[in-house]
């Protein structure tokens, strides 16, 4: 039976309750604190194993409770998705122009490149070669993917990093060995009409060639074939063309989201981690390429040497290469629509 002093308890605690969640007191029964990171789709299993060490580390560190949510996508649709409203706290991204995307939409602050060391990317990767065992179409390097017969998975340039990062390392082949742009042009046009479908992002371009059996030859980052390869075992080779780009992944703070939400520390603390020693490690393992000597020569095995160039070498930034090669009438589209 409810008495009345049951009642006014029950108020007292309820406005008690209210209050603690107000005014951000204490309550044993508030939620942990959450933060969400936007990342390109193939960080999935990294970002299993970090964000556990993160909330684990943070713990011990200042005693809050922390958990990371994740969501994942082409880098270039996570970018689009966080500019249009998904609060994200922090975006990894595997190009600097997708951050410059949310700096134009006012959701990152403009120096965010300087925030963190490296220019704010804790690793790097670049684009390799998987292709069916025995390697029956004998692909060695980019000129091959433009051979007539040869069927070539790429995702879409518009909406991947990953596409992007393709188009431009087989355009920058072909300059850095003494080829003219119109060389380069045509290079990239035989190659883009071998490619049978265009996914919209990597880890769906994974699952045509692996799963869908289609194509010859997946055109992705290095992490992604060692994942592939440890999961179907002997079934690909993986090749190593003889100069590839450099595809660096650059991470952020949403200001918009962290200022609005509290979020500041908390979101700092995470990209903090991916730079420190144990987070290094995990990334190392995971077959990025990490900043640290310690965890890059511990992990020696999972990097062959590769010559490598920048975006800045041959194409003068990212903004340049957006605007000539995958602004709406640029580049891409006069090579695909031809």
């Amino acid at each position: 039976m409810t008495t009345k002093k049951t009642t006014r308890r029950f108020v007292l605690s309820s406005f008690l309750a209210a209050s603690a969640t107000l005014f951000g007191l204490p309550q044993a029964q508030a939620a942990d604190t959450v933060i969400l990171n936007a990342a390109y789709d193939v960080t999935r299993e990294l970002f299993k194993e970090i964000n556990p060490a993160f909330s684990a580390d943070w713990k011990k560190t200042t005693g809050e409770t922390v958990s990371v949510n994740q969501s994942h996508g082409g880098s270039s649709k996570q970018a689009r998705s966080v500019a249009d409203g998904l609060e994200a706290s922090v975006v990894t991204m595997n190009q600097a122009n997708d951050i410059d995307i949310l700096v134009e939409r006012g959701a990152v602050a403009p120096d965010w490149a300087k925030k963190f060391p490296n220019n704010a990317s804790p690793f790097y990767s670049t684009m390799v070669y998987l292709v069916r065992k025995g390697n029956p179409k004998q692909i060695k390097d980019w000129a091959d993917l433009a051979k007539p017969g040869v069927k070539v998975i790429i995702p879409h340039p518009k909406t991947s990093g990953n596409g992007r990062y393709t188009y431009l390392a087989a355009w920058g082949a072909v300059i850095k060995k003494g080829g003219t742009e119109a060389q380069a042009r045509d290079l990239v046009g035989k190659i883009f009409q071998n490619v049978p479908v265009l996914d919209a992002g990597g880890r769906g371009a994974t699952t045509t060639f692996t799963q869908r059996e289609i194509g010859d030859v997946l055109v992705t980052f290095e992490n992604e074939v060692n994942l592939v390869r440890e999961e179907f075992g002997d079934k690909f080779d993986v090749v190593y063309p003889s100069i590839s780009i450099l595809a660096e992944s650059p991470v952020a703070v949403v200001d918009r989201v962290v200022d609005k939400r509290n979020l500041r520390k908390q979101a700092t603390g995470y990209i903090n981690f991916l730079y420190s020693e144990e987070g290094q490690e995990i990334i190392a393992k995971h077959s990025l390429r990490p900043r640290s000597e310690k965890a890059f020569k511990k992990y020696n095995a999972n990097f062959r040497q590769v010559t490598l160039f920048t975006i800045d070498d041959v194409f003068g930034g990212w903004k340049a290469a957006q605007k000539k090669h995958f602004d709406d009438g640029g580049e891409f589209d006069k090579i695909y629509n031809k």
